[in-house]
């Protein structure tokens, strides 16, 4: 069986045909699909959304621990999220096998960082496979379960967002997805239960093992020599690969699919059949430094390979500095394309709680979702941004600092779950007087719209019970807990006025279901009456992608026209119209 797919794609079928049992994860882009392919599986593989990483990896940990096949997925900053469990359970190491996915950003396409999690791999001494295209993401996968059950250690399968989000053609073989027999459970604290005297066992196996991965690496098929001119020989892995073939196709390639423990024989044999050693790798010198660490020569360039996304254009700038080779031909560069701002989408909830916040003066904590475009123009309505649940801890920081002036921590109804319950316990424990707005739209929007604790959904779409954000406040202790209806701008500026000019924590519950994902019927089209409208410019102050300038009524001064197209009839824009003259129709 061939099939057109993704590496995301081809890994969720992996799981399925590697027997996986349980499959649990956080959505984060470029991870999210996997998980989401997965559940097509779910007859033969148990998944589900988990609140945060953290509780997907112990959940997979619980799995693998009682035999099962097991698998999680994430993206790299996830990854951080999950690591207190990670760290001690490579040391405790997998039963059932134990695979989880790292989808790395080059370039911070949609991440604030681009951190090259190979040194996390190494850091908690897993054994790494990095795919280089979709067919390698579907085999070094169904092979990882395999590895983990032989060396009990837990796989890491790095992959890129290049990686994650190209397809190509993949061999599934003979394709029959069904749950691998769980491996007998004998309890033994020896092994799961790492106090000191325990742990410091686990220390000197981990070591041993890392020895016997090594050997076997040196063996590993995903390890390969391709030949060709000795004068220079690349060391490469993962979809760099795909760039030196392009760029390099002449020249002799060391391509790493296995690259924790590294195949360290391997290398030294390599590198001793060339005349010289060029080493590239996208992000951190990973391999580079290890290399060099053998007491390998490599080449040093100046053309900047460890920062942002690899591209063809990249290397071949790294081939005319070290050949001396001018193309015959330039490398073709895509057609300029009109740029689109930053912008939250017509009828969106979120946008009148920042309005409001701006027009308040407050300075704005926040968090990662759609709502980080509330920091932008002509919003600007936000301050900081650092990771998940975030928000909450930054503000009670900024109010034990001292900070004057009203204060608000955003973050969003999937972000409060994930890691926001506890932000507010630990403001309302230390007497920290915080105002917290929860974004409430009912579903994980930024990376695609995933169902989470309260939409009522599972990810097999399943019913499930629909948590109480309200409830959860009330039960930190917090006594002002107030919903509101996101698209009410009056009652909205009320409620966050008083909250924030108060002397006790706070948490506002902004409630705006997301247009798009509930699939919201348009009860009627805002519009704009030219007659009335003076040209103030103050709806523009929403930024509405559903506005654009009309007749230019004084120098820079424009009424404002409502394209149909895109107004999604939230009616927010009429209310801050003080001539009314802007009216839903039907």
């Amino acid at each position: 069986m061939k099939k057109f797919l993704s590496a995301n794609e081809a890994v969720a079928h992996a799981v399925a045909q590697a027997g996986c049992v349980v499959a649990s994860a956080y959505p984060g882009t470029p991870s999210t699909e996997i998980l989401e392919n997965v559940a097509t599986f779910k007859d033969t593989v148990k998944c589900e959304w988990a609140v945060n990483e953290k509780v997907a990896m112990e959940t997979a940990i619980g799995a693998s621990m009682a035999g099962a096949r097991a698998f999680t997925a994430m993206k790299h900053v996830g990854l951080n999220v999950a690591m207190d469990p990670l760290m001690t359970f490579t040391y405790v190491g997998a039963t059932g096998g134990m695979v989880i996915v790292s989808a790395d950003d080059p370039g911070m396409h949609s991440s604030q960082n681009e951190q090259d999690n190979r040194n996390l791999a190494k850091f908690a001494r897993m054994l790494m496979l990095e795919p280089s295209d979709s067919q390698e993401a579907y085999d070094m996968t169904i092979e990882a379960f395999d590895l983990s059950e032989k060396f009990q250690v837990p796989v890491l399968i790095r992959l890129t967002t290049r990686t994650s989000h190209s397809s190509s053609i993949v061999d599934l073989g003979r394709f029959k997805p069904a749950p691998k027999a769980l491996i007998p459970y004998v309890k033994n604290i020896k092994k799961t239960i790492p106090v000191p005297m325990f742990a410091r066992g686990h220390r000197i196996a981990a070591e041993e093992r890392s020895k016997a991965m090594e050997a076997e690496a040196v063996k590993s098929p995903f390890n390969k020599i391709e030949r060709g001119k000795k004068t220079l020989g690349f060391v490469t892995s993962a979809v760099a690969y795909q760039y030196v073939k392009e760029i390099f196709p002449e020249y002799s390639i060391l391509k790493l699919g296995w690259t924790n423990p590294l195949p360290k024989a391997l290398i030294k044999k390599f590198a001793k059949s060339v005349d010289k050693l060029v080493v590239v790798e996208e992000l951190d010198p990973f391999l580079e430094d290890q290399i060099k660490a053998m007491g390998i020569s490599v080449v040093s360039h100046k053309t900047e390979l460890n920062m942002f996304e690899l591209n063809a254009d990249r290397l071949q700038n790294l081939r005319n500095e070290l050949l001396k080779d001018v193309p015959k031909a330039k490398i073709a560069k895509p057609s300029s394309l009109p740029t689109r701002p930053p912008v939250l989408c017509a009828g969106c909830g979120h946008r009148s709680v920042f309005y409001i916040l701006s027009k308040l003066g407050a300075t704005v904590t926040g968090d990662i979702g759609c709502y980080t475009l509330g920091a932008f123009p002509p919003l600007n309505a936000m301050d900081t941004t650092i990771c998940m649940g975030a928000s909450i801890g930054n503000a009670a920081g900024m109010k034990k600092a001292g900070l004057k002036g009203r204060i608000c921590a955003v973050l969003g109804d999937s972000t409060f779950f994930h890691s926001g319950m506890t932000g507010i316990l630990s403001a309302h424990y230390n007497g920290t007087p915080v105002t917290t707005v929860v974004l409430d739209n009912r579903i994980t929007g930024m990376t695609g719209h995933q169902e989470n604790p309260g939409s009522g959904k599972t990810l097999a779409g399943e019913d499930a019970p629909v948590t109480d954000i309200a409830q959860i406040a009330k039960a930190c202790g917090y006594k002002k807990v107030v919903r509101v209806d996101a698209d009410d701008l009056a009652e909205l500026e009320k409620t966050l006025k008083d909250a924030m000019d108060g002397d006790e924590g706070a948490l506002i519950i902004a409630y705006a279901p997301c247009r798009i994902a509930a699939k919201l019927t348009k009860e009627g089209l805002c519009e704009v009456d030219a007659e009335k409208c003076k040209a103030c410019g103050m709806c523009f102050k929403m930024g509405c992608p559903a506005m654009t300038r009309g007749k230019e009524v004084r120098k820079g001064a424009y009424q404002m026209v409502i394209d149909p197209n895109q107004c999604a009839g939230c009616k927010q824009c009429s209310q801050v119209c003080k001539f009314g003259a802007i009216k839903r129709v039907r």
